[in-house]
């Protein structure tokens, strides 16, 4: 999915999944499981779809997660052992169509969660999968946990004369380049964290800022948010731990480095490509208007 501003392809169904009955009926003949690997791989069949198989076996409400209903058919997930052909979804994600990669999502950031939260954070009591695997029930102080994410901005910083930054990670191979981001500290805005992240990553001031869109990034379970910004001054300085170096670029520069090879940039079905994209082609907004 390029753009996640439309409505969900699939039904979470959260008033009826309240009724464990009737979350336990969805697991008939014509339901569906994703298989979701230890490290979060996932199976596709010989045409590039997701692998979702018929149900087998007695329902287990604490092995089977209700992921919801798509064009009427009920999908679960559930952790297995998976042949070596399985690979993890950052790899997969451009291959997918929109449908299959929301369902992806899901499935593999909600078994990430079960798996971190298998014990209270309040009391370290056992938990157990509540709602059709949506949360979790602790047996000792009876307090519910509700999956969560870890939201980042990720910002497209513009200048004058309307260039990018781009920035280069240490841990990125060497032509890779994209916009600069972060997690939201505690406390903060989402536009606090834009202002903070880029005078920490490149020692650049903001004058302003306009939120662009967000997306689902299941590794293991963020909140991708993003802007773009507009800095009155072009000097920079990267801080070189994570960032270790960044340019502003023209987009006859992104073109030209694109054919020459000498750049790389995120992943086609990444937030960040879709605001690159939008930024090559002007239809990014002005964040001063």
């Amino acid at each position: 999915m390029s753009n996640w501003a439309f409505g969900s392809l699939l039904d979470r169904v959260d008033e009826q999944r309240e009724q464990p009955e009737w979350v336990a009926g969805l697991w008939h003949d014509d339901a569906r499981v994703l298989q979701v690997g230890e490290r979060g791989t996932l199976p596709l069949t010989a045409e590039g779809a997701l692998r979702l198989i018929p149900v087998s076996g007695a329902y287990d409400p604490q092995r089977h997660f209700l992921l919801g209903v798509r064009d009427g058919v009920p999908v679960f997930a559930e952790q297995a052992v998976l042949d070596e052909d399985a690979k993890p979804l950052i790899f997969l994600g451009h291959l997918l169509d929109d449908a299959d990669r929301e369902v992806a999502i899901v499935a593999t950031a909600l078994l990430a969660w079960h798996a971190a939260e298998q014990h209270c954070g309040r009391c370290g009591a056992v938990t157990e999968s509540h709602r059709g695997g949506f949360s979790r029930y602790c047996t000792s102080c009876h307090c519910d946990h509700f999956p969560r994410h870890d939201p980042a901005v990720i910002v497209a910083v513009v200048d004058d004369d309307d260039r990018i930054l781009l920035g280069h990670h240490v841990n990125w191979d060497e032509h890779r380049m994209s916009l600069l981001a972060g997690f939201v500290a505690v406390g903060e805005s989402f536009e606090q964290a834009v202002h903070r992240e880029l005078a920490e990553e490149a020692d650049l001031t903001l004058d302003a800022v306009r939120y662009v869109g967000s997306q689902p990034w299941p590794f293991p379970r963020s909140l991708m948010v993003g802007f773009v910004a507009h800095s009155p001054t072009t000097h920079f300085r990267v801080d070189g731990r994570e960032i270790i170096r960044a340019e502003w670029f023209t987009r006859d520069q992104v073109h030209a480095r694109l054919a020459e090879e000498t750049l790389k940039l995120p992943g086609g079905w990444s937030i960040a490509h879709r605001i690159i994209q939008d930024w090559l082609a002007g239809r990014l907004p002005d964040p001063r208007t």
